[in-house]
Protein backbone atom coordinates (compact mmCIF):
# COMPACT_ATOMS: atom_id res chain seq x y z
CA UNK A 1 0.00 0.00 0.00
CA UNK A 2 0.80 3.59 0.08
CA UNK A 3 0.51 6.12 3.00
CA UNK A 4 -1.90 8.62 1.43
CA UNK A 5 -2.58 10.91 3.80
CA UNK A 6 -1.64 12.22 7.51
CA UNK A 7 -2.64 14.26 10.44
CA UNK A 8 -1.47 15.12 13.86
CA UNK A 9 -4.65 14.42 16.33
CA UNK A 10 -2.43 15.89 19.53
CA UNK A 11 1.31 16.63 19.74
CA UNK A 12 2.09 12.85 19.69
CA UNK A 13 -0.40 10.92 18.28
CA UNK A 14 -1.27 10.74 14.45
CA UNK A 15 -3.77 9.87 12.28
CA UNK A 16 -2.84 7.85 9.12
CA UNK A 17 -4.26 6.20 6.03
CA UNK A 18 -2.99 3.71 3.96
CA UNK A 19 -4.24 3.01 0.68
CA UNK A 20 -4.00 -0.57 -0.36
CA UNK A 21 -3.04 -2.18 -3.74
CA UNK A 22 -5.60 -5.04 -3.66
CA UNK A 23 -8.78 -5.37 -1.34
CA UNK A 24 -8.78 -6.02 2.15
CA UNK A 25 -11.73 -7.69 4.35
CA UNK A 26 -11.47 -7.75 7.98
CA UNK A 27 -13.76 -7.58 10.88
CA UNK A 28 -14.29 -4.87 13.20
CA UNK A 29 -11.34 -4.82 16.20
CA UNK A 30 -8.65 -6.47 13.93
CA UNK A 31 -5.49 -4.94 13.64
CA UNK A 32 -2.57 -5.30 10.84
CA UNK A 33 1.53 -5.48 10.88
CA UNK A 34 2.98 -2.66 8.89
CA UNK A 35 6.41 -2.35 7.59
CA UNK A 36 7.84 1.11 6.63
CA UNK A 37 11.22 1.43 4.09
CA UNK A 38 14.12 2.05 6.40
CA UNK A 39 13.16 0.83 9.37
CA UNK A 40 13.16 -2.71 10.98
CA UNK A 41 10.69 -5.21 11.37
CA UNK A 42 6.72 -4.51 11.54
CA UNK A 43 4.61 -2.78 13.74
CA UNK A 44 1.04 -3.71 14.88
CA UNK A 45 -1.61 -1.03 14.29
CA UNK A 46 -5.20 -1.71 14.49
CA UNK A 47 -7.74 -0.20 12.18
CA UNK A 48 -10.34 2.39 12.85
CA UNK A 49 -12.33 2.15 10.17
CA UNK A 50 -14.67 -0.70 9.20
CA UNK A 51 -15.96 -1.35 5.71
CA UNK A 52 -16.32 -4.84 3.98
CA UNK A 53 -13.91 -5.39 0.99
CA UNK A 54 -12.06 -1.80 1.37
CA UNK A 55 -8.80 -0.40 -0.06
CA UNK A 56 -7.96 2.06 2.57
CA UNK A 57 -7.54 1.35 6.10
CA UNK A 58 -6.78 4.34 8.16
CA UNK A 59 -4.98 4.03 12.28
CA UNK A 60 -3.62 6.15 15.24
CA UNK A 61 -0.52 6.07 15.56
CA UNK A 62 1.37 7.36 18.93
CA UNK A 63 4.54 8.86 19.12
CA UNK A 64 6.90 6.78 21.60
CA UNK A 65 10.18 8.32 22.61
CA UNK A 66 13.13 6.50 21.08
CA UNK A 67 11.12 4.38 18.47
CA UNK A 68 12.41 4.22 15.36
CA UNK A 69 9.50 4.01 13.15
CA UNK A 70 7.21 6.59 15.19
CA UNK A 71 10.43 9.14 14.64
CA UNK A 72 10.74 8.17 10.55
CA UNK A 73 6.63 8.66 10.80
CA UNK A 74 6.37 11.81 12.41
CA UNK A 75 9.34 13.63 10.91
CA UNK A 76 7.62 14.52 7.70
CA UNK A 77 4.26 12.17 8.27
CA UNK A 78 5.56 10.37 5.00
CA UNK A 79 2.69 10.69 2.78
CA UNK A 80 3.34 8.70 -0.57
CA UNK A 81 5.62 6.30 0.96
CA UNK A 82 5.11 2.70 -0.51
CA UNK A 83 4.45 0.10 2.71
CA UNK A 84 3.91 -3.33 3.48
CA UNK A 85 1.01 -4.13 5.40
CA UNK A 86 0.19 -7.90 6.26
CA UNK A 87 -3.21 -8.96 8.13
CA UNK A 88 -5.87 -8.94 8.95
CA UNK A 89 -4.70 -10.31 12.42
CA UNK A 90 -6.17 -10.76 16.03
CA UNK A 91 -9.20 -12.12 17.80
CA UNK A 92 -10.83 -9.27 19.81
CA UNK A 93 -13.36 -9.03 16.74
CA UNK A 94 -16.34 -8.15 17.33
CA UNK A 95 -19.96 -9.43 15.00
CA UNK A 96 -23.34 -8.36 15.51
CA UNK A 97 -24.33 -11.97 15.98
CA UNK A 98 -22.74 -11.79 19.48
CA UNK A 99 -25.88 -10.32 20.77
CA UNK A 100 -24.30 -8.93 24.03
CA UNK A 101 -24.05 -5.29 25.50
CA UNK A 102 -20.84 -3.76 24.87
CA UNK A 103 -17.84 -2.64 26.94
CA UNK A 104 -15.13 -1.24 25.64
CA UNK A 105 -11.84 -0.07 27.69
CA UNK A 106 -8.81 1.75 25.51
CA UNK A 107 -5.96 3.74 26.88
CA UNK A 108 -4.32 5.97 24.33
CA UNK A 109 -4.07 5.07 20.74
CA UNK A 110 -5.97 1.64 21.55
CA UNK A 111 -9.20 3.52 20.94
CA UNK A 112 -8.02 2.43 17.24
CA UNK A 113 -9.77 -0.55 17.54
CA UNK A 114 -12.64 0.00 19.67
CA UNK A 115 -13.41 2.72 16.84
CA UNK A 116 -13.52 0.26 14.16
CA UNK A 117 -16.03 -1.74 16.51
CA UNK A 118 -18.45 1.19 16.79
CA UNK A 119 -18.43 1.98 13.65
CA UNK A 120 -19.90 -1.57 13.07
CA UNK A 121 -22.44 -1.49 15.62
CA UNK A 122 -23.66 1.60 14.21
CA UNK A 123 -23.62 0.54 10.20
CA UNK A 124 -25.90 -2.39 12.18
CA UNK A 125 -28.04 -0.09 14.37
CA UNK A 126 -26.43 -2.33 17.01
CA UNK A 127 -27.56 -0.17 19.93
CA UNK A 128 -31.15 -0.20 19.14
CA UNK A 129 -31.61 -3.56 21.10
CA UNK A 130 -27.97 -3.05 23.37
CA UNK A 131 -26.12 -0.97 25.31
CA UNK A 132 -22.77 0.21 24.74
CA UNK A 133 -19.99 1.52 28.11
CA UNK A 134 -17.04 3.01 25.99
CA UNK A 135 -13.77 4.30 28.40
CA UNK A 136 -11.26 5.78 26.81
CA UNK A 137 -8.25 6.62 29.31
CA UNK A 138 -5.70 9.40 27.89
CA UNK A 139 -4.14 11.72 30.58
CA UNK A 140 -5.35 15.06 30.01
CA UNK A 141 -7.53 17.08 28.00
CA UNK A 142 -4.78 17.66 26.07
CA UNK A 143 -4.25 14.25 25.07
CA UNK A 144 -7.85 13.93 24.03
CA UNK A 145 -8.59 13.52 20.40
CA UNK A 146 -12.25 11.83 18.80
CA UNK A 147 -14.02 13.79 20.74
CA UNK A 148 -16.18 14.91 17.64
CA UNK A 149 -16.25 11.39 16.10
CA UNK A 150 -17.76 10.28 19.63
CA UNK A 151 -20.49 12.90 19.92
CA UNK A 152 -21.46 11.70 16.14
CA UNK A 153 -21.62 8.46 17.43
CA UNK A 154 -24.16 9.69 20.21
CA UNK A 155 -26.03 11.49 18.15
CA UNK A 156 -26.36 8.45 15.76
CA UNK A 157 -26.65 5.61 18.53
CA UNK A 158 -28.33 7.68 20.88
CA UNK A 159 -28.87 7.15 24.77
CA UNK A 160 -28.09 3.38 24.79
CA UNK A 161 -24.52 4.27 23.92
CA UNK A 162 -22.32 6.10 26.80
CA UNK A 163 -19.06 7.98 26.02
CA UNK A 164 -16.38 8.51 29.59
CA UNK A 165 -13.31 10.50 29.20
CA UNK A 166 -10.86 9.12 31.53
CA UNK A 167 -8.54 11.81 32.54
CA UNK A 168 -5.24 10.25 34.34
CA UNK A 169 -3.75 13.30 35.06
CA UNK A 170 -6.20 16.06 35.54
CA UNK A 171 -9.47 16.76 36.35
CA UNK A 172 -11.61 17.14 33.67
CA UNK A 173 -12.78 21.16 35.60
CA UNK A 174 -9.21 21.69 35.14
CA UNK A 175 -8.52 23.29 31.93
CA UNK A 176 -11.06 21.87 29.87
CA UNK A 177 -14.16 23.52 30.33
CA UNK A 178 -14.66 24.76 27.16
CA UNK A 179 -13.79 20.94 25.46
CA UNK A 180 -16.49 19.83 27.99
CA UNK A 181 -19.09 22.26 27.25
CA UNK A 182 -18.52 21.67 23.15
CA UNK A 183 -19.45 18.05 24.04
CA UNK A 184 -22.34 17.75 26.06
CA UNK A 185 -23.29 14.40 25.39
CA UNK A 186 -19.97 12.83 26.43
CA UNK A 187 -18.76 12.26 30.26
CA UNK A 188 -15.04 13.34 31.27
CA UNK A 189 -14.20 11.85 34.77
CA UNK A 190 -10.71 11.82 36.75
CA UNK A 191 -8.64 8.62 37.44
CA UNK A 192 -7.25 5.70 35.16
CA UNK A 193 -9.48 4.32 32.88
CA UNK A 194 -10.01 1.16 34.77
CA UNK A 195 -10.81 2.95 37.64
CA UNK A 196 -13.18 4.90 36.34
CA UNK A 197 -15.10 2.18 34.60
CA UNK A 198 -14.91 -0.39 37.18
CA UNK A 199 -16.99 2.79 39.54
CA UNK A 200 -19.54 3.34 36.53
CA UNK A 201 -19.67 -0.14 35.52
CA UNK A 202 -20.24 -1.51 38.78
CA UNK A 203 -23.37 -4.63 39.27
CA UNK A 204 -23.33 -4.28 35.61
CA UNK A 205 -21.77 -6.82 33.52
CA UNK A 206 -24.34 -9.52 33.11
CA UNK A 207 -25.10 -9.59 29.48
CA UNK A 208 -21.74 -7.84 28.29
CA UNK A 209 -19.01 -8.70 26.55
CA UNK A 210 -15.57 -6.69 27.02
CA UNK A 211 -12.93 -5.11 24.63
CA UNK A 212 -9.91 -3.84 26.11
CA UNK A 213 -7.08 -1.91 24.18
CA UNK A 214 -4.10 0.32 25.06
CA UNK A 215 -0.29 -0.02 26.63
CA UNK A 216 0.28 -3.20 28.36
CA UNK A 217 -1.06 -2.06 32.39
CA UNK A 218 -4.08 -0.39 31.20
CA UNK A 219 -4.89 -3.66 29.66
CA UNK A 220 -3.46 -5.69 32.74
CA UNK A 221 -5.03 -3.38 35.43
CA UNK A 222 -9.02 -3.89 32.82
CA UNK A 223 -8.39 -7.76 32.87
CA UNK A 224 -7.79 -7.93 36.58
CA UNK A 225 -10.77 -5.37 37.65
CA UNK A 226 -12.95 -7.25 35.34
CA UNK A 227 -11.84 -10.53 36.90
CA UNK A 228 -12.57 -9.36 40.34
CA UNK A 229 -16.11 -7.73 39.13
CA UNK A 230 -16.75 -12.01 38.34
CA UNK A 231 -17.01 -11.43 34.49
CA UNK A 232 -16.28 -14.99 32.84
CA UNK A 233 -13.23 -14.79 30.53
CA UNK A 234 -14.99 -15.88 27.97
CA UNK A 235 -16.21 -12.52 27.64
CA UNK A 236 -12.99 -10.48 27.83
CA UNK A 237 -11.26 -9.76 24.45
CA UNK A 238 -8.20 -8.39 23.96
CA UNK A 239 -5.42 -8.89 21.43
CA UNK A 240 -1.59 -8.00 23.45
CA UNK A 241 0.50 -7.37 20.05
CA UNK A 242 3.14 -4.47 20.36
Amino acid sequence: GVIRSSALLTHDVMQLQIDLDAPMEFDAGQFVLVRVPGVDGYRGWSMINYDRNTRSLRFVVKKKAGGNLSDWLFAEGRVGTAVEVFGPLGTATFYPSIAKNLLCIAGGSGIAGMMSILSRAAQENYFADHSGEVFFGVRTMNDAFFLDEFTSLRKACGDKLKVTIALSDLAPTEGGVEVQNAHPLLTFETGFVHEVAGRRMQGRYEGVRAYLAGPSPAVDASVRMLLMARMSTANIRYDKFS
